[in-house]
């Protein structure tokens, strides 16, 4: 049965759902076999439909609520971890987490996006939307971890920075103007990683690192694609065309070199298994800490701004 593109999760629901009534009802013998064959074809199909999603979809499943935020992974990954609060300048904003823990016995610092689950959080976080009191406080956070020497790891999932009147008022452009600048120039290693939605500037002021990594069903772009095509047709209907133009991709940010390197997710996305995803980036993360460490600060330096200032390379085209 055909799905509307959007909804390309539905044939999955419907299978977990039978299962799960099959589950209440007792069988003996022949219904365990029956949920273990369904359970079979259920994992067939989720591998099946993640095999060959297009960019639009993988823009949904980036956005999917049930995705692992960076409070997420710092249970699974990090320990001792304090959250320091407010910029010291006008007040805290939960849309950043920002704080000091120990990795694998090495202390460091962290700082990401936090969307929220349910409404009240979402409100309370202003949906992973920065205002400037955030990246300020990512700044505080930034400074200590230059101070102690502690490696950096930032997680970036956010659809922007907040573009509200507050925001702007108090320097919206300006904290990640500055951000940029501070991140570019700590001599620490920075290890950064785009676990959900990497959104415009507000992404972009926490993500200059000597590794920057991607989730396999990230996205990362300098607009969404409903935001380009409200500008390039002015009819945000058109998205699905616009995520194919634009590219915004793990593979193609790979191939643009970008991305340094793509994680892999359990099949169904990380939002099917967030232990498993953090497992699995964990490795990762170790493996790029050490080859960064083991550089001299002043080479880092130097193949960090190497590294961004290759971004925007283009060909010119003939025209016959």
């Amino acid at each position: 049965m055909a799905v509307e593109d959007d909804d390309f999760e539905r044939p999955l629901r419907d299978l977990e759902k039978k299962i799960e009534e099959l589950s209440g009802v007792p069988g003996g013998d022949d219904r365990a076999d029956e949920i273990a064959r369904l359970v079979r074809r259920l994992e067939t199909m989720r591998q099946e439909i993640y095999a060959r999603l297009s960019p639009w979809q993988r823009a949904l499943v980036a956005r999917h609520p049930k995705r692992p935020y960076t409070l997420d992974y710092i249970q699974f990954l990090f320990s001792d971890f304090v959250e320091i609060h407010g910029d010291r300048k006008y007040s805290d904003d939960p849309a950043i987490v920002a704080g000091l823990a120990t990795y694998k016995g090495t202390p460091v610092a962290v700082i990401g996006h936090q969307k929220g689950r349910d409404t009240r959080e979402k409100v309370r976080r202003n949906f992973g939307m920065p205002r400037p009191e955030g990246y300020r406080k990512a700044m505080r956070v930034m400074d200590l971890a230059e101070k102690f020497q502690r490696p950096l790891f930032t997680f970036v999932d956010t659809p922007g920075a907040y573009p509200g009147k507050g925001a702007e008022e108090r320097g919206q452009a300006e904290a990640i103007a500055i951000s940029l600048r501070t991140m570019a120039r700590l001599s620490i290693p920075i290890v950064v990683t785009v676990t959900g939605e990497g959104g415009s500037g507000g992404a972009l002021a926490i993500a200059i690192g000597d590794r920057v990594l991607m989730l396999e069903n990230s996205i990362y772009s300098v607009i969404s694609p409903e935001g380009c095509a409200a500008i390039l047709w002015s009819d945000q209907g058109k998205a699905k065309e616009a995520a194919r133009a634009m590219r915004i991709t793990a593979p193609d940010l790979k191939e643009l070199e970008i991305v340094d390197e793509i994680i892999p997710e359990p099949p169904g996305g990380a939002q099917a298994d967030p232990a498993r995803q953090a497992s699995i980036l964990d490795e990762v993360l170790m493996a790029q800490l050490e080859e960064i460490r083991s550089l001299p600060s002043s080479d880092r330096l130097e193949m960090r701004y190497q590294k961004f200032r290759r971004m925007g390379k283009f060909g010119q085209a003939k025209f016959f």
